[in-house]
């Protein structure tokens, strides 16, 4: 690949007048482009050509402006509209200011010249989910390298980073975004994430990148001063939809599928999880999501190693993972995250049961989560007040148990809590311990959750660092939403900056006895998913989750048993009775226990709540 030290800048903006770019100060006048077909594709340097379509599905450039001179690598610059106020750059690789400030030129591929990169399929593997800003005191990428070698000794073989794109102020959790293409100047900017990048594949390690397409933050957020880049015929929470199928959604859709290629093909990332992908509104023909994973596939194949797609969606839908062109609802992703697994596990162990727990909390929904994936499968929501989602083939020629990524606990579920609370503080770790031998032993792809493997004692409160307007209105909003539902305690103030300081990982925890207990039973049950292949069996049919009784399940993977158990008392399980007849088990070797286990032919018996896994003979 080579490096290329002089840029141009070009910008869409298909109802301005004129455009100037302000250039180290020096005012510019910007040339409009004539309509043609272009002969280059998105490649997520600045100002790339991006496609738009007529009617009839026919390529065509539309609304570009072009600065003749090129640029050089570390030059500040803006874009002014109509002889309005400079904006930044929609696609800003580094914002060192801000999000209201300048764009400076930066050319991701000079960073990655010569790196070596291995080939990383990302299904199947243990990954594990971090904050930048939060994962280190110092909150860099050069920090975090530093704490690499740790997490290969867990076992962690890809790293999910939260969202880096800029966002407003020097804190946040990372879905606020509103550069998408530019890396976060607090964390070290798009430099500093190449040397993370480098650094991770250095010791095997993949990185996954979280991208937020479905919505944009409410501060800095300059693209309808562009162009038309939302859509009002859709609502969402945030308010109107990104322009996926109006009027110029060519451009918007490859402003999109450039900022991917950004990330998987110059900064050597291996894969993208998607946020809310059900917030994609889509009414065209061929969905965003396929587009995307059908130009991920090119890219595959034009640099020699796999790129993995990763849809958090919450339609409960296994077309999200059938391969494009499987049906009329496929969308081509790689992976998608499963909740209701999380939800099973969480409500199971913690007895809470409002909100969307509402239908979760037994043994035999843990079972069949754990078992088909989905328990909202076709059959009523409570919470949704509706019938929901559809039931996962465990014979499905298009996916199987490594398409579904599974956790006990993530940054939606610790951060969307009032306190941002952990499991481990308000559960008892015998039980944190049953629900981590669960997930992580299952047939699916686990992921971690930054300092769960240790149970740190910080929690992950939402945070944010808005403006004077917007500060306030964020401060009031979270705690009128949890005083809504009954919440009685404090709420912690998203804008305060102790509320960030909070959420940083202590990470001299990991020597403490409690602590390191937990973390060498990470360990454990990492080496054993290592080293046993029924561990890492991703059929779905070849999974079965017996209920013992109200408090212990038991899921079977071959030869291996895993005993989970709630409740505080000894647990005794005979599996030749648990299994019944069809199952002949004559005795027993444990593998792993959270607290002393005792095997005496096909019975084991510990003190819950915890877990033993055991193999049978």
């Amino acid at each position: 690949m080579v490096s290329r030290d002089y840029q141009q800048i070009r910008v869409w903006a298909p109802g301005a007048t004129t455009v100037d770019v302000i250039l180290d100060d020096e005012r510019l006048p910007m040339v409009k482009e004539a309509e043609q077909t272009p002969t280059t594709s998105t490649s997520g340097v600045p100002g790339q050509p991006d496609q738009d379509r007529d009617q009839a599905g026919r390529a065509q450039t539309s609304g570009w402006w072009t600065l003749p001179q090129s640029v050089r690598a570390g030059q500040r610059y803006a874009f002014s509209i109509d002889g309005g106020d400079p904006r930044p750059d929609p696609r800003s690789l580094l914002q060192p200011g801000g999000v209201h400030g300048p764009s400076e030129v930066f050319d991701p591929r000079a960073q990655s010249e010569g790196a070596t990169h291995p080939a990383i399929d990302l299904r199947g593997k243990v990954q594990y989910e971090l904050h930048i800003g939060t994962f280190t005191p110092e909150g860099t990428f050069d920090a975090a390298i530093g704490h690499l070698d740790e997490l290969g000794a867990l076992g962690v073989q890809a790293i999910e980073v939260m969202p880096v794109a800029q966002t407003p102020g020097h804190r946040n959790w990372g879905y606020d975004g509103v550069d998408l293409y530019a890396t976060n100047a607090d964390y070290g900017g798009p430099a500093g994430f190449i040397r993370f990048i480098q650094a991770a594949h250095a010791r095997g390690i993949g990185v996954i990148l979280d991208v937020v397409y479905n919505h944009l933050g409410p501060e800095g957020n300059y693209l309808a001063e562009f162009g038309p880049y939302f859509n009002p015929a859709h609502e969402t929470p945030w308010g109107p939809a990104v322009n996926l199928d109006g009027e110029h959604a060519g451009p918007v859709r490859d402003f999109l599928i450039g900022n991917a290629r950004q990330w998987l093909v110059d900064f050597d990332l291996d894969g993208l999880r998607l946020d809310a992908v059900h917030a994609l509104l889509d009414d065209s023909d061929r969905h965003f999501l396929a587009e995307l994973a059908d130009a991920a596939s090119g890219w595959s194949a034009e640099i020699g190693r796999p790129l993995t797609l990763i849809a958090e969606s919450d339609r409960n839908q296994p077309a999200t993972v059938h391969p494009t062109g499987a049906g009329p609802d496929a969308k081509g992703m790689a992976m998608q995250w499963a909740d209701d697994v999380h939800h099973g596990l969480h409500a199971f162990l913690t007895g809470e049961n409002q909100g969307y727990y509402v239908d979760f909390g037994t043994p035999e929904i843990l079972a069949k989560a754990l078992t088909r994936v989905f328990v909202h499968d076709g059959g009523w929501s409570t919470f949704r007040d509706e019938t929901w989602g559809a039931p996962v083939d465990p014979h499905s020629p298009h996916y199987d148990g490594h398409s579904f990524v599974v956790f006990l606990q993530d940054h939606d579920q610790v951060g969307n809590r009032a306190a941002g609370d952990r499991i481990g503080h308000s559960t008892p770790p015998g039980a944190q311990a049953a629900g981590a031998a669960l997930y992580l032993l299952s047939a699916f792809t686990p992921m971690i959750f930054m300092g769960e493997e240790w149970a740190a004692s910080t929690p992950f409160p939402y945070f944010c660092d808005m403006g004077p307007e917007l500060a306030p209105l964020v401060t009031e909003g979270r705690r009128r939403e949890f005083a809504e539902t009954g919440w009685a305690g404090d709420v912690p103030d998203p804008e305060d900056p102790q509320t960030f300081e909070s959420a940083k990982l202590d990470w001299a925890e990991c020597a403490e006895q409690g602590h390191h207990r937990m973390l060498e039973w990470y360990r454990t049950l990492l080496r054993l998913r290592r080293e046993i292949p029924e561990l890492v069996d991703a059929d779905l049919s070849d999974i079965r989750v017996e209920v013992v009784d109200d408090d212990t399940v038991v899921m079977i993977r071959g030869e291996i048993a895993v005993i989970a158990s709630r409740a505080d008392r000894v647990i005794e399980v005979d599996l030749a009775e648990t299994l019944g007849s069809d199952v002949e088990v004559e005795g027993l070797e444990v593998l792993a226990a959270w607290d002393t286990a005792e095997a005496d032919g096909p019975a084991v018996t510990f003190q819950g709540p915890g877990a033993t896994v055991v193999r049978a003979r």
